[in-house]
């Protein structure tokens, strides 16, 4: 029987995590309401010092397509998302976006994301298929980012190629059959989570090739803490994953152990 179609992405909302991002998040707001007309932003602001949210205020005071939620404090990457996506589905929004604040993520990329997005229920962005590049990053740090994902692709199976990529479309239906209400992770092992989840529950999970550009003003987020949470997570998962699997396999040569003993 022919897959039935998906239905339309009527309503899409681009969701920006901001913390001290001020100088720029108005450029980025631009060149995703430039690029994509039709969708919504939304700045998910963690009570940025440098004053991003008053920022994001001034953007959403001046165009009814751009929105904020004010987060109480820093909470990480994956709190931010998961409060993204619950503020979308309350709305009825067909899909969200993940894109971050510091221009890494070209809006520029997005048309073709969502194009994709009519016959997924994830899309992401990728930097490590054929077509997708980075600039800017040092070696040290490509070989980083290259291991981590060959690791995860090893240790949990799938058949992804940027797990750890932070730049998506996630079909709104989609993110409530996979489940939220267990998912503790932060930074790049939230993105793991969610696509582990995603393949676990055969959603259809689609690549992208993109250019990722390192940022150019203001620092990254990423830290020890967060390169170890992930590490130690992933690696739970992994040995979880395989020992269930030498179990079943164990359990399914059973029968037929059995039947040569008769």
């Amino acid at each position: 029987m022919p897959e039935t179609p998906r239905p339309a992405l009527t309503r899409v909302a681009v969701l920006i995590p901001t913390y001290n991002e001020a100088e720029n998040l108005a450029g980025v707001v631009e060149r995703v309401r430039s690029v994509t007309p039709e969708v919504d932003v939304v700045v998910l602001d963690d009570n940025s010092p440098d004053g991003t949210g008053e920022i994001a205020d001034r953007l959403a005071a001046a165009d009814d397509q751009v929105h904020v939620l004010h987060r109480p404090g820093k909470a990480g990457l994956g709190a931010a998302y998961l409060d993204g996506f619950q503020w979308a589905i309350d709305r009825g929004y067909d899909a969200v976006v993940e894109m971050d604040a510091d221009g890494s993520h070209q809006p520029e990329h997005l048309p073709a994301m969502l194009a994709a997005a009519a016959d997924a229920d994830l899309v992401i962005g990728s930097r490590w298929v054929r077509g997708g590049a980075i600039e800017n990053w040092p070696l040290h740090r490509k070989a980083l980012s290259v291991g981590g994902n060959v690791y995860t692709k090893v240790l949990l199976g799938m058949p992804v190629h940027d797990a750890t990529a932070g730049y998506r479309v996630y079909r709104t239906a989609a993110l409530q059959e996979i489940g939220l209400a267990d998912v503790a992770s932060q930074g790049y092992c939230f993105q793991v989570d969610l696509t582990w989840r995603a393949v676990r529950k055969g959603l259809t999970v689609v690549e992208v090739p993109i250019t990722f550009v390192e940022r150019e003003i203001g620092h990254s987020k990423m830290s020890r803490d967060i390169m170890t949470e992930s590490l130690r997570r992933i690696t739970t998962w992994g040995v979880g994953h395989r020992v269930r699997q030498a179990r079943s396999a164990v359990a399914a040569a059973r029968p037929q152990e059995k039947w040569h003993t008769l």
